[in-house]
């Protein structure tokens, strides 16, 4: 019997369409372990921004837990739909929607487990949104979509299309800065290890090139860029600090990494009208 030959890590360029693709099957692949790995963390129905461990619930980024009652909220890369059960519970009316079919099984088998119908599900790609313009209030992603697409400004600019003017967008992804350092918890992940400007996308490919999984750096800066580029303007910009209590280790997040460099940049944005 062939065993599976394990995918080669390089540093290549790879367009939105391969990214697209790679990052589809990856999810769909690999739901089930994340899933299994990181549920606990994540609750069936908290809304968490990171591996710090945020609590939206704490952090109020979408606005005061009670404003959100009646609110139409679209989450991009949604998983498993937590962060939308929640806004659910506040009396928001989510709509979660994931590139991976596998991931939004899990989330109805959530719903199942919880007797929860009031969140909407929807598979599609964020750079093509299927829904009209201005159709919802808020949205949010907490590390989803932005961090694997070779367009950010595309996915934005979508999520601006179906916001209301002055809707809020508040997203996640790994803090630019960790590009520059090994993706490892330990003391090896301390060290810089790669220049911080170099924008070339990580890559996850098989035997015969094709990409398997694809990740997008951009700096800070670019991220700032691309936010105006969108539609949007800047608001906050959220580093969560790594907290006491939390001794978890997730894939290079870490309590020894998070308490010396940051882990998360959460960008608070404003449609323009």
């Amino acid at each position: 019997m062939n065993q599976e030959q394990e995918p080669e890590a390089t540093r290549r360029d790879a367009s939105d369409t391969e990214s697209s693709r790679a990052n589809r099957g990856w999810w769909d692949r690999n739901a089930d372990e994340y899933q299994s790995e990181h549920g606990a963390f994540l609750g069936d129905d908290r809304f968490i921004w990171g591996p710090e461990g945020l609590d939206e619930a704490d952090a109020g980024l979408l606005g005061p837990a009670e404003g959100l009652k009646g609110q139409r909220i679209l989450e991009i890369g949604a998983g498993a739909a937590q962060c939308s059960r929640w806004l659910a519970a506040q009396g928001a009316r989510p709509v979660a929607l994931d590139l991976s079919h596998r991931q939004l099984q899990h989330a109805l088998r959530i719903a199942d487990e919880t007797d929860d119908d009031t969140t909407a599900l929807v598979e599609a790609d964020a750079g093509a949104l299927p829904f009209r313009d201005g159709s919802f209030d808020l949205a949010c992603s907490a590390y989803g979509a932005l961090p694997f697409v070779a367009d950010p400004v595309r996915v934005l600019r979508e999520v601006r299309r179906v916001l209301r003017p002055g809707g809020r967008f508040v997203f996640s992804v790994t803090h630019p800065v960790r590009w520059a350092f090994p993706d490892e918890p330990g003391p090896e992940g301390l060290s810089v290890a790669a220049s911080y400007f170099d924008r070339t996308p990580y890559v996850e490919q098989d035997e015969n090139g094709r990409a398997v999984y694809v990740e997008h750096h951009r700096t800070l800066g670019d991220r700032v860029r691309d936010v105006v580029a969108g539609g949007f303007r800047l608001v906050d910009l959220v580093e969560p600090e790594w907290p006491q209590d939390n001794t978890q280790e997730w894939g290079g997040w870490s309590p020894l990494r998070g308490h010396l460099i940051p882990g998360t940049a959460i960008f608070v944005c404003v449609a323009e009208g």
